[in-house]
């Protein structure tokens, strides 16, 4: 049916895709608070440490915190790559500032902290994100803490921010990793979605793209969050599939039902 089914709900564009706008992001009130504490952080040069479940919004917290962030006064840099060794991981730090490379994991590191310092000088803070923080081999892990430390740990220059899942922390609280988590002051731990919040989301999304009514029965919603757990990922691929569905039998309104046998037939296939 490719698209079909947008046009049979008078939808302008797929309301659950991944291209829109941090401006247009939805977030629930609880996630709102979270990035406004978080835009403080970075403001004080603070480092944070953000922890989730896959797929409870980690990644649309930092664009609203992108969004939230003026480009004049900061340099985001953003990390995922974070299996690689220190040497690597540095090499991608300059790569992200466009900075020259360098041969040895010292003189990368140097290159990163010389920039820090004449961004300082420029009243520019950069913001290092590093994504899949649990991941981190440990060797980068020793050496972070280093990369916050400025004219003698008197002045903090940068920001890091860490996101991963809820073992990162647990790693962090290690002897071993003391120094780098007795610098991270700002500790966010990403919880469930309400129902109330699916619900928001998914009017929020439709609304988007030209919905004008409720296209999603009540108690479908009711269905929708049970299954998706507080995931958006799986809340975006289960709605787009019901949407899909409903559409094939020429149904205005998504009901349970359509959610039942959908969520029945996802069950045989990982039988």
């Amino acid at each position: 049916m490719s698209l079909d089914y947008l046009s049979h709900f008078g939808l302008a564009a797929d309301p659950f895709a991944k291209d829109i706008a941090d401006a247009e992001l939805w977030l629930p009130p609880s996630k709102l608070s979270l990035v406004e504490d978080l835009t403080e952080a970075m403001h004080a040069r603070a480092s944070a440490l953000l922890t989730g479940e896959p797929g409870v919004g980690k990644t649309c917290v930092l664009r609203a915190l992108r969004h939230a962030l003026a480009p004049a006064n900061f340099r985001l840099v953003y990390c995922q790559n974070t299996t690689v060794g220190r040497r690597d991981f540095y090499r991608h730090l300059c790569l992200a500032l466009g900075l020259a490379k360098a041969s040895t994991a010292g003189d990368l590191f140097l290159a990163v902290s010389a920039h820090v310092e004449d961004l300082a000088k420029e009243r520019v803070c950069p913001v290092f994100l590093v994504d899949e923080a649990h991941l981190l081999h440990q060797d980068t892990l020793d050496h972070l803490h280093i990369l916050l430390n400025y004219q003698w740990d008197q002045k903090p220059l940068l920001s890091l921010v860490l996101i991963g899942l809820p073992d990162l922390e647990d790693r962090l609280r290690l002897r071993r990793n003391r120094s780098l988590y007795s610098r991270i002051h700002h500790r966010f731990a990403l919880g469930s979605l309400h129902p109330d919040d699916t619900t928001d989301y998914i009017r929020a999304r439709l609304a988007r793209v030209g919905a004008t009514k409720d296209i999603f029965a009540v108690d479908a919603l009711a269905i929708l969050h049970e299954a998706a757990g507080s995931s958006l990922r799986d809340t975006d691929r289960l709605a787009t599939a019901a949407l899909r569905a409903s559409a094939r039998k020429k149904k205005k309104l998504v009901e349970r039902d359509v959610l039942t046998r959908i969520l029945q037939s996802e069950a045989e296939d990982r039988a």
